[in-house]
């Protein structure tokens, strides 16, 4: 894929999956973001960190796919190389953990338990997904080296040293 292609793929899976899951579903969840903001000291700025954090840890992830990879995060339209630089050298599923932190930053922001309890659900299914599709996937499609990059790189938790591939 060539690299204009891999950024309009990335750019389109961005609007169709992260900003449902992250943005539409909390907007829904927090009555269009009506709900007043988090009385509890420290929650709202902890939110807006989170939040902002997360945006760049995952603009930067799917930028690695498009540049890095010649490819996009979505199934359709894979990686031509596996994404090992950048954030990938300190945790697999970086999109993931982006994903959840910008929900869970949002749930602290409204202090909204639904928004909490909405974002365990999206952890098991991402999860889930890992476990049952991506992992076997990549597996496949990238043999040794996927195995020794998964056994070099933790998966939801970053590091903090750098893994040198």
């Amino acid at each position: 894929m060539r690299t204009a292609q891999a950024i309009a793929g990335s750019a389109v899976f961005f609007i169709a999956a992260p900003c449902i899951v992250a943005g539409v579903v909390p907007w829904l969840l927090t009555d269009h973001y009506h709900l007043p903001l988090s009385t509890v000291p420290g929650f709202v700025p902890l939110g807006w960190l989170l939040i902002l954090a997360a945006i760049a840890l995952l603009v930067h992830s799917f930028a690695r796919f498009a540049l890095e990879g010649l490819g996009t995060p979505a199934p359709v339209a894979p990686t031509e190389r596996l994404v090992i630089g950048g954030i990938y050298r300190h945790v697999r599923n970086p999109m993931y953990v982006a994903v959840l932190s910008i929900i869970l930053g949002q749930a602290l922001l409204f202090s909204s338990w639904t928004v909490v309890a909405y974002a365990v659900i999206g952890a098991i299914a991402m999860g889930s997904f890992v476990k049952l599709y991506e992992e076997p996937t990549l597996a496949s499609r990238y043999g040794a080296e996927y195995e020794t990059y998964r056994r070099n790189v933790p998966g939801w938790l970053p590091r903090l040293t750098p893994w040198r591939g």
